[in-house]
């Protein structure tokens, strides 16, 4: 099996089955009305018993469907800026994103030879996500969770000054900093955070180039996450940000059924306490009702409504319902891969 230089070989049976799924022409034009959404997939999932390269090949078939990004999380797993090397080793035009990686944890000049590494190897695709995390998940590995945004200005503030010139001089209250690395065929990239507060949102338009979003509704993007990030990204004289906003998805004609199965997977996500937030905010009691579920047609109008309230792409969590939960999980990427291309 062969990992750099070249897909691996199981690459081409799952391009395949993707090819003969985007076949169906008159699905496509069923829920396509001539303007194409940016979407791109949630990945990085490694089921059990299957190997670690198994995201190579998976990260290979979304491209193939024409997804505009692919995204993955810095969550207990594989590290996911090593991950985004490899993979950027066996695919040519897919955006290759983190949602996110904890920015406690990683001095940001670890975190910024890394990810320029990271950005060389895949061809300049990567957008580096970094936020916060939660302050359960932060104390727990004996770190503070001090003053969350202003530790994020300053971080992200390193990290642009490493990536974008290679130097840094800083004094700030949480890091004073004099270095620089010079990484071969370095260039910059997108800084995203995950923004969900007031504050956090100032921070994102001020020194980021926008957010990426879990666990917000529709409402609170439109109310809340875009309008303010685009103030201070206006005030700060900064080009629009984008946002980016993560939300799961399936498409099944029982939405009841997908609404359950979807607050199952995701109930772990409701009473955390920055996304408890964002669930109030929305009027919602369980995280898994932020999905969007449906036929084709509504998933469809689920989507649009999030780029009517200011999202500028989204980030679909595929997950399965029904008793064929295989079937459903198809034909949900077959309807997004129609709405991207």
């Amino acid at each position: 099996m062969r990992l750099l230089g070249g897909r691996l070989a199981s690459h081409q049976a799952l391009t395949s089955m993707w090819v003969n799924l985007i076949g169906c022409t008159a699905n496509r034009e069923l829920i396509c009305r001539g303007d194409y959404m940016k979407i791109g997939i949630y990945g990085g999932n490694v089921r059990r018993g299957a190997p670690l390269t198994s995201v190579v090949d998976d990260a290979a078939a979304m491209e193939d469907r024409g997804f505009t990004s692919y995204w993955m999380p810095q969550a207990g797993s594989f590290d996911v800026l090593t991950m985004i090397g490899v993979v950027g080793q066996n695919t040519s035009r897919i955006e290759l994103g983190t949602a996110v990686i904890p920015s406690y944890p990683r001095h940001p000049n670890a975190l910024a030879e890394q990810a320029a590494t990271a950005n060389a190897l895949c061809g300049g695709r990567l957008v580096l996500g970094v936020g916060p995390s939660h302050a359960p998940a932060i104390e727990r590995l004996g770190l503070s969770y001090d003053r969350p945004a202003h530790h994020m200005r300053e971080y992200v503030s390193i990290l642009r000054s490493l990536t974008e010139t290679g130097r840094v001089d800083f004094a700030g209250d949480m890091y004073q900093m004099q270095t620089g690395f010079a990484c071969p065929d370095a260039q910059p990239f997108p800084i995203v955070i995950s923004a969900l507060a007031p504050l956090m949102l100032k921070v994102a338009g001020e020194v980021a180039d926008g957010t990426v979003t879990w666990m917000v509704g529709r409402k609170t993007i439109g109310d809340h996450t875009a309008p303010r990030i685009n103030r201070a990204a206006r005030d700060a004289n900064r080009e629009s940000p984008r946002v980016v906003v993560g939300v799961p998805v399936c498409c099944h004609d029982d939405k009841d059924e997908a609404i359950a199965r979807s607050i199952q997977i995701f109930q772990h996500y409701t009473q955390l306490p920055n996304y408890r937030r964002q669930l109030d905010s929305e009027g919602l009691d369980q995280a898994g009702e932020i999905a969007v579920v449906g036929n084709e047609q509504e998933i469809e109008a689920g989507l649009q409504a999030f780029f009517d309230a200011g999202a500028t792409e989204i980030i679909a969590s595929v997950y399965p319902a029904g008793p064929s939960g295989r079937a459903s999980f198809e034909r949900t990427l077959d309807c997004l891969a129609a709405l991207a291309n």
